[in-house]
């Protein structure tokens, strides 16, 4: 490997750590970034020669503190240092900042600059821009291009982001620099988790059409396993973790060779990835054993089963169906009740189906997986007319041309069947 390669991996790894640190430290998210930039470019200068620290994020807490200092004073000119109980109370000894990156200020330290990217104030794509540009460390132009958008707007929505967080920081809600008690840890981490899934799910529907986007995925899987280490204790991260695992396992067998989708039931079973497979049932099975079922553990539950299935065939519907009860308990949604639809429809008849999502049609009027499960469904009853109503409907609100051609593919059924 050469000396740039391992110098990116270790500042990629030490990112969150080491930013985290700085943002208590300064409580400026920009002096903070700028801070650790300085750092960065200072290991790519030394690290080739003289090696590796002991410990590279303690390092680059050590010398972006030192950076952000002097960067301070410069800009102050005239004006006085505020006091150093302003900043924060990190000693002067490298060794004692690696000591403190094993305790509480660490998982504090990422927690809080996790919660910032993904403040309620912010829209969704701007907590994950602000996500991978912060936590991730993504370039602007990497992540513009990843959203199909310029760079120059990019750029934009990441500094409006920024500038309402700062504004947030002074009002109600704002993250408290101070360390968090229990409930409040509690709460946080579950804003933190969303926006975790928020981001692979971003990644996960753009599949190949978008390959830039795609790789979210692998963003927000590494960004879990970070949570893992902070908290190796919740059940609901490792039932994060493992669900976001067993549903890229299936990256490799979701679209044929022309980008079209393939249907979870018609896919390849000997192509999806058992490594990933494996390491998530292992999660699942010991997040379950705390007895503390959440969302995410029952929606990993379900996708286990698809996973331990051979066959289409062998899938326990009838456990699915029970999983998606409980979900519904848990985190009652239209768009659950229509997933649990689905799975009935294998047990009791497409009418049946039918029947459930009925009085889901006002609030999902306007997603597509709505029309378009509900046209399969209508098809399998051989409603043929309705059925083409609903495919024209999910035709109309489809995200990308893979979804397109997937309907198109259905509408061709229709015609066959009235063939």
């Amino acid at each position: 490997m050469t000396d740039l390669a391992w110098i990116e991996l270790a500042l990629t790894a030490a990112r969150p750590q080491a930013l985290g640190a700085l943002l208590r430290y300064f409580r400026d998210l920009d002096t903070a970034e700028e801070a650790f930039q300085d750092a960065c470019l200072r290991a790519i200068r030394t690290w080739p020669d003289k090696g590796p620290p002991r410990d590279p994020a303690a390092w680059l807490i050590f010398v972006g503190r030192n950076s952000g200092v002097d960067q301070i004073r410069k800009r102050a000119k005239n004006d006085p240092l505020p006091e150093e109980a302003a900043f924060s109370d990190l000693s002067d000894a490298e060794e004692d900042i690696a000591d403190r990156l094993d305790n509480a200020h660490y998982r504090d330290d990422i927690l809080r600059l996790m919660f910032i990217c993904c403040h309620p104030d912010l829209p969704n794509t701007q907590q994950i821009a602000l996500a991978l540009r912060i936590i991730s460390g993504l370039s602007v132009q990497q992540i513009a291009r990843a959203f199909l958008v310029s760079e120059s707007a990019m750029e934009q929505r990441i500094t409006r982001a920024k500038a309402r967080v700062a504004k947030a920081q002074t009002g109600e809600g704002a993250v408290a620099f101070e360390a968090p008690d229990v409930h409040e840890r509690a709460e946080r981490l579950k804003t933190v988790a969303a926006m975790v899934y928020l981001l692979f799910n971003e990644g996960y529907s753009a599949g190949i059409a978008n390959p830039d986007s795609a790789a979210f995925c692998d963003e927000a899987i590494r960004l879990s396993r970070l949570l893992l280490r902070i908290f190796p204790a919740e059940p609901e991260i490792m039932g994060l973790c493992a669900l976001m695992l067993l549903q890229h396992s299936r990256a490799g067998a979701r679209f044929d060779a022309a980008g079209e989708i393939v249907l979870l039931e018609e896919q390849d079973r000997m192509r999806w990835d058992r490594k990933l497979i494996d390491e998530a049932l292992a999660m699942l099975d010991k997040a379950i054993r705390h007895r503390k079922p959440g969302p995410y553990q029952v929606q990993a539950a379900i996708s286990a089963l698809h996973a331990r299935a051979a066959r289409p065939e062998d899938t326990d519907w009838a456990e699915i169906t029970l999983l998606y009860e409980l979900l519904e308990r848990l985190s009652p949604s239209p768009v659950v009740t229509l997933n649990r639809a689905v799975a009935l429809s294998k047990l009791s008849g497409a009418d049946a189906a039918l029947d459930m999502i009925g009085p889901l049609a006002e609030k999902l009027d306007g997603y597509f997986y709505f029309h378009g499960v509900r046209g399969g469904l209508l098809l399998q009853a051989e409603r043929r007319a309705e059925a083409k109503v609903a495919f024209d409907r999910a035709i109309a609100l489809a995200n990308s041309p893979a979804e397109c051609a997937h309907i198109r593919r259905q509408i061709d059924r229709l015609g066959e069947a009235a063939g």
